[in-house]
């Protein structure tokens, strides 16, 4: 059986933007949508706000699933959400 996993992206009011199958592009728009204003996006992982890259939010991901990883920035908050297909 193949394991499918995918990317959900939601806004800040928890409305679907898209879904993705890969975290490279769940990230980048991430990100778009997060740094609208200019002012940095940041992610709370171990109780320590970072900057997101992509190989860092891959790690947070690797090996999880239905978790949830919220960006934030001054005026907005997005979250992806990784999970998979199921029969």
């Amino acid at each position: 059986m193949t394991k499918i996993y995918i990317y959900c992206v939601f806004e800040q009011n928890e409305n679907l933007y898209g879904v993705y199958s890969s975290i490279k592009s769940a990230h980048k728009d991430a990100m778009k949508i997060c740094n609208k204003d200019g002012k940095g996006v940041y992610v709370i992982y171990d109780e320590k706000s970072m900057q997101p890259n992509l190989t860092f939010v891959r790690n947070i991901f690797k090996g999880e699933i239905d978790l949830k990883v919220n960006y934030y920035s001054n005026k907005s908050m997005v979250t992806i959400l990784k999970t998979k297909l199921r029969d």
